[in-house]
């Protein structure tokens, strides 16, 4: 098997069932590199008192708790506190050395990860490093300049750094500056489970949302509500578009945005639907008419919804946020429609042009998951990952039918 005898830790900041997209790449990408034979540890920070629940938002201490994900060992750290989204985890610097001392082959950090980033620049001497920077510190700005010197010691120390698109890499100044060193790892997603016949469970889902959309269209919207997601954009899309609009996640802007639905006079249209289980999300993915995604900053570097998505069989609506993936993960006219930054209006237009110009839906959705096959597959997205580990090792990458593989690089960045 490709990994064989790979040892691989992985540094994440929580896993699931902390929900976030950086969470279910972590989880998706261990699992599938364990079944390619690798030997696959994960290092995070325990989200929540119990182990249990899906928000990561800081509620008081956690302990330390290890467990099994199948073959995938997960140490969840616990927490003492949480400062400026760093988490004080006392026990890490011990935890950590004592998970290289067993024998490491690969440590692969996943950020924005502070706390990990300043364990692992305390370590003199490390196995070869792969960051997967997910993105840069946008909003906190102060914060982002006081901790570039950490990020820039171990960014020059790291053997690869992995951007999800072309384009994010453009306009981050810190994977500019080493950009011998980037590679593209696009994220994957375990297809199947959007691909094959809906389980009873996702089924009655679908059925209860389409009652809810009572003939009309539904709108889709999945992700925490934060201020990158552009929550306020959707429900202001929503006063100018039929239908019914459900918002999948959890987050700090919720009472703010039912306030804002009130004041838009549209409350009776639009569903806070929490978090929903994986069954329930993906009925409701099949009954939706659209995926939402009016993300408006460079903090939303790709969208995993979006892959979700586009493996249902569902067109995406997302905006065209400069130097992002976003736009890239769902391409306009051919997986979805792509709409400016922060226009409602426009939004609300591409909403209607859905479900009015006839067998355009039908059309963005037959790309939609041809799309999702040739490029999001998370055996792929391991299979990738793998070869990268090693050419960072000094290694030949080799396919699975035993050929040389090729990696794929930023143009110009050799």
């Amino acid at each position: 098997m490709k990994g064989a005898g790979l040892r691989v830790l992985h540094l994440g900041k929580f896993y699931p069932p902390a929900s976030g997209g950086m969470e279910a790449h972590v989880r998706t990408l261990a699992l599938a590199q364990a079944s390619l034979g690798a030997q696959v540890e994960v290092l995070c920070a325990n989200h929540s008192v119990d182990g249990t629940g899906t928000s990561h938002e800081f509620h008081g201490r956690s302990p330390t708790r290890e467990a099994w994900d199948g073959p995938v060992r997960v140490v969840r750290l616990g927490r003492l506190a949480s400062v400026a989204r760093m988490d004080v985890m006392p026990s890490l610097p011990f935890v950590l050395r004592r998970a290289l001392a067993r024998g490491v082959d690969v440590v692969h950090l996943h950020v924005p990860n502070p706390s990990m980033v300043l364990a692992l620049d305390a370590i003199p001497r490390l196995p070869p490093v792969v960051v997967t920077h997910q993105s840069d510190v946008i909003r906190q700005k102060i914060a982002g300049a006081l901790f570039r010197p950490f990020e820039w010691m171990l960014y020059s120390r790291a053997a690869r750094l992995l951007a999800t698109s072309e384009a994010y890499v453009r306009g981050s100044s810190l994977l500019s500056t080493f950009k011998s060193k980037v590679r593209i790892l696009p994220l994957g997603i375990e297809l199947e489970s959007y691909l094959r016949p809906p389980s009873a469970e996702a089924r009655e889902a679908q059925a209860r949302w389409t009652a809810e959309a009572a003939g009309g269209p539904l709108w889709l919207m999945v992700g925490r509500l934060v201020y990158y997601k552009g929550l306020f954009t959707a429900l202001e899309a929503l006063v100018h578009a039929p239908g019914r609009l459900v918002i999948v996640g959890e987050g700090p802007l919720a009472q703010e945005g039912r306030a804002r639905a009130k004041a838009l006079g549209i409350e009776d249209r639009v569903t806070w639907a929490g978090y929903l289980s994986p069954e329930a999300l993906a009925g409701a993915y099949r009954a939706a008419t659209a995926l939402w995604f009016p993300s408006n900053a460079r903090s939303e570097a790709y969208g995993l919804s979006q892959v979700e998505a586009l493996a249902s069989g569902l067109p995406v609506l997302n905006t065209a946020v400069p130097d992002s993936g976003v736009a890239w993960v769902s391409l306009h006219e051919r997986t979805g429609l792509t709409v400016p930054v922060g226009d409602a209006r426009a939004l609300a237009a591409a909403a209607r042009r859905l479900v009015e110009e006839p067998g355009l839906r039908e059309r963005l959705s037959r790309g939609a998951q041809e799309r999702a096959r040739a490029e999001f597959a998370h055996d792929v997205m391991a299979s990738r990952s793998l070869g990268l580990y090693a050419e960072a090792l000094g290694r030949r990458p080799v396919a699975e039918d035993g050929s040389d593989a090729s990696v794929r690089h930023v143009a110009g960045g050799r």
